[in-house]
């Protein structure tokens, strides 16, 4: 309904008391204004707004904001996506990153209501009931569970993780068209290692973090549920510890359809902006050298993606690849005589002792010197850690240096992009982990690229979703790379920044989703039937899958046909389908 602010024009009756048409009176400004229901016109205030002084009274911080938002969710979806998405830009920071974080943080203040599945660890016998409720078998595409050890910048968080998988279906959403109601976060709450007064006020378990054969038996328990009760379902792993993550994901993706996106989604997005800034420097996959500095769970996930992407650019396998790849953390390369203390992911990279015999290798301008990188890629954490030695000495070697400090937030940076242009006069490819404003240089502007997993993740997800494929295999993800590196700007002449807007990430999932799908036919992995075999008709065949944030004509079926979708039973709403049952 349209509600009309207009005057009643040429009126003869207009004067009279009690009259309806004209302007109101009033000697409110301001709050009280917005607070007396026969005058606040809540978000449809015009011209009105600076002659009653009504500038400035939005939520008053970011964490207010996205409360707000988390509000506006449970009265009116369409509503509440349609403002995202006509303000992505200004609205991004507060429904994810950085402010979810603090609404994590947070969480056991806030709680309203719960939203999602919450396990634990501590009542095994109920996990695969309390999945039962979310859904019938057919009711869910995706589900996105964190156990809560590394939300990223603040740490172990318990059971309030399960805003994080919340929101990456937020994400899911907007980005690819992932049905909203057909989506399950889920947290599995395994205690917390916060400090034991903290955890006297949080939700969930008020114990030290449950790890082992316990910790290993509750996952598989969960995720033998969810193969049983949701087969179809595509799994996203979301923020689980050092120790787990490498380590669950190479388990369970030869026997699901599977993905880690701090793992796998941070390498594929890195893949993309070194696809093309190669072919900006014209740098061969055969010859290019690359020093991961940082090798944590993003650091190896972003030096397999590049391994992957050595084999099927060249003849070599992804061993022979994986020698191109120097993994440096603080007290220089990974070295196999220091194998007990590596991950299982580090030992892929580790070097041979003999290689560095005799040779400078303690810190990274020493490796820099050595090995000549046409890369240089950071997510070590470590601040200024990219210095002007560091940058001079690569810039020596290479004619155009590819530089991407990419620790997050903004003030763990390797390096700013503005001293990368300084330092090597303007002979570098740059992509951040944070967004930053364009560098400056030589009277030119540069865009610096964020290598923001959003615009990544959404398109692979649809793309798993809609061909059912049984696996999530690298050669997938390698091709949805690509469809990603050939929408950079700097490659289609529309700027210089090596990946695409995330304004623009609904375009670029379909891209990515139809070379997933391909890839998915292609290696017969695919269970969806009839999959168009040509890529126009697949690009529409996507599009009219993906939901879309607008009001649709309702029409009234018998609840005898009827799904639970139609019964009002989907999504946030599904409690009421088991209420129902066991009524």
């Amino acid at each position: 309904m349209t509600v009309s602010t207009e005057q009643h024009e040429g009126n003869r009756f207009a004067h009279l008391p009690l009259s309806t048409s004209g302007a109101q009176e009033t000697t409110l400004t301001g709050n009280a204004l917005l607070r007396t229901p026969y005058f606040n016109k809540g978000s449809a205030f015009t011209e009105e707004r600076d002659v009653f002084k009504l500038y400035g009274l939005s939520r008053p911080n970011d964490l207010a904001k996205n409360t707000f938002m988390t509000s506006l969710k449970e009265q009116n979806e369409v509503l509440y996506y349609r403002l995202i998405l006509d303000h992505l830009k200004e609205m991004f920071s507060i429904i994810y990153t950085p402010t979810e974080g603090d609404a994590i943080a947070d969480y056991s203040r806030l709680f309203r209501r719960p939203e999602g599945c919450f396990l634990n660890i501590d009542d095994l016998d109920h996990v695969e009931d309390d999945l039962d409720q979310c859904g019938e078998a057919e009711d869910i595409d995706l589900i996105v569970v964190s156990d809560g050890e590394q939300i990223l910048g603040i740490g172990d968080q318990g059971v309030s993780a399960i805003l994080i998988s919340v929101a990456k279906l937020f994400i899911y959403t907007l980005c690819a068209g992932i049905h909203p109601s057909r989506t399950l976060p889920v947290v599995l709450d395994c205690g917390t290692n916060i400090a034991t007064t903290q955890r006297r006020t949080l939700l969930g378990q008020r114990k030290a973090r449950v790890q082992g054969e316990e910790y290993d038996s509750f996952f598989e328990k969960f995720l033998s549920a969810c193969r049983k009760r949701y087969p179809k379902a595509y799994i996203h792993f979301e923020d689980f510890g050092l120790n787990n993550a490498r380590r669950i994901l190479d388990r369970y993706t030869p026997k699901i359809t599977c993905f880690n996106d701090y793992v796998q989604g941070t390498g594929c997005v890195t893949l993309a902006a070194i696809m093309a800034a190669f072919k900006v420097s014209g740098t061969k996959w055969d010859e290019a050298r690359f020093i991961m500095f940082g090798s944590g769970s993003a650091g190896t996930g972003i030096a397999d993606h590049i391994k992957d992407a050595i084999s099927q650019n060249t003849c070599k396998t992804r061993e022979e690849a994986a020698v191109q790849i120097w993994c440096v953390d603080k007290s220089g390369p990974l070295l196999n005589g220091k194998k007990d203390q590596l991950t299982p992911a580090q030992l892929l990279y580790a070097r041979d002792d003999k290689e560095w015999e005799g040779k400078e290798h303690g810190d990274l301008l020493s490796v820099v010197k050595e090995v000549k990188p046409h890369a240089l890629i950071g997510t070590s954490t470590k601040p200024g850690a990219f210095s002007e030695d560091v940058v001079r000495e690569m810039a020596e070697n290479v004619e155009l240096s590819v530089i991407f400090p990419l620790s997050n937030p903004t003030r763990l940076h390797e390096a700013k992009p503005q001293d990368l242009y300084d330092c090597t006069d303007g002979k570098v490819l740059v992509a951040t982990g944070s967004p930053f404003p364009p560098v400056k240089h030589n009277g030119q502007e540069y865009d610096i690229s964020e290598c923001n997993n959003s615009v990544t993740f959404p398109g692979i997800g649809l793309g798993a979703v809609l061909s059912r494929t049984r696996l999530m295999t690298p050669a997938m993800l390698v091709t949805a790379v690509q469809a990603l590196a050939s929408e950079a700007p700097v490659l289609k002449g529309s700027g210089a920044g090596l990946l695409p807007d995330v304004e623009d990430v609904c375009d670029i999932s379909v891209k990515i989703a139809r070379n997933v799908m391909n890839k998915a036919v292609e290696n017969n992995m695919a269970q969806e039937k009839k999959i168009p075999d040509n890529d126009k008709d697949l690009e529409e065949w996507i599009r009219e899958k993906m939901w879309n944030a607008q009001y649709r004509p309702l029409k009234v079926v018998d609840k005898s046909i009827a799904n639970p979708h139609a019964r009002g039973e989907a999504g946030v709403a599904a409690w009421q389908r088991e209420a129902k049952r066991t009524a």
